[in-house]
């Protein structure tokens, strides 16, 4: 009994086990990196609705269509777009509803007319070619410049919706007419030669705008009107002499003083004149 009594106690020491903590695995790796796939694929898809046009983005869901051999309006090719490329004539899949802008042969010009976007894209890119003639002329890119250095400072040209602008301006101490009349100084001259050699390499209509800058308020009679109108008509009249054909010209017009090219109305540069090519697809 008194053996049983002077033996040590036993001790069971139980280890508590805290969840929560330490390594988790990568689970979350996995998630996330799903979540960024997903979000590049979201911003692809926004890039491509926003680059591309409604006949692309046709070719793009007619290549992952099962019905595309049998589609009519598609022709079912390899790339992407349907069978088209930018690339060749050759690449191009016939849709029964017109041949392309890209040079294309009798049999596909049989197939019918041109597409509006091609007859416009071809439209622009034959004014970016006089453009780029205008600007070779004034800079002499192509060998003797056609007008003067000093002539060249007075012509800028833009392209727009309504065609080839190019527009030629009063520089202090330089006007393109004789003050407050409609007489052409010898720049204007020039300015009309070279544009009418320059515009025999297209057959569009032509348009002309006069510009004046505006005179005081005071006047008794103010000139805009009449003075706009008068140097318009020389200028045309300059171009007839020159050699383009008058049923080219398809419209003659003076603004006045109404729509300004700086914000002083009364500064030398409102002094200016436009000739537009126009796009022949108008």
């Amino acid at each position: 009994m008194a053996t049983r009594n002077n033996a040590a106690p036993v001790i069971i020491k139980r280890k508590k086990v805290v969840g929560g903590g330490g390594h988790h695995g990568g689970a979350w790796k996995v998630a996330y990196a799903d979540f960024v796939t997903a979000m590049m694929a979201f911003f692809m898809l926004m890039w491509l609705l926003n680059a591309t046009t409604e006949k692309q983005r046709k070719g793009l869901a007619d290549y992952f269509s099962p019905t595309i051999p049998v589609n009519r309006v598609s022709g079912g090719g390899e790339g992407a777009f349907g069978g088209e490329s930018v690339f060749s004539e050759d690449q191009i899949a016939q849709t029964g509803k017109g041949a392309t802008a890209q040079q294309p042969a009798q049999q596909r010009q049989a197939n019918g007319n041109h597409s509006s976007q091609d007859a416009k894209d071809a439209e622009t890119a034959k004014l970016e070619h006089v453009s780029k003639t205008i600007e070779q002329a004034l800079s002499g890119m192509g060998g003797e410049s056609m007008v003067s250095q000093q002539t060249a400072r007075h012509i800028v040209t833009r392209l727009t919706d309504e065609g080839l602008i190019v527009e030629f301006f009063d520089i202090d101490g330089e006007p393109l007419f004789v003050a407050d009349t409609a007489e052409p100084t010898d720049v204007t001259k020039e300015i009309a030669a070279m544009l009418t050699r320059v515009f025999e390499l297209v057959n569009n209509g032509v348009a002309l705008n006069g510009h004046i800058r505006s005179y005081p308020d005071m006047l008794k009679q103010n000139p805009v009107w009449d003075l706009s109108t008068e140097r318009t008509q020389a200028m045309r009249v300059l171009l007839k002499d020159s050699g383009l054909p008058t049923a080219r010209i398809q419209r003659v017009t003076g603004y006045a003083d109404r729509k300004l090219a700086v914000k002083n109305p009364m500064a030398v540069r409102n002094n200016r004149m436009e000739m537009i090519l126009l796009r022949s697809d108008l």
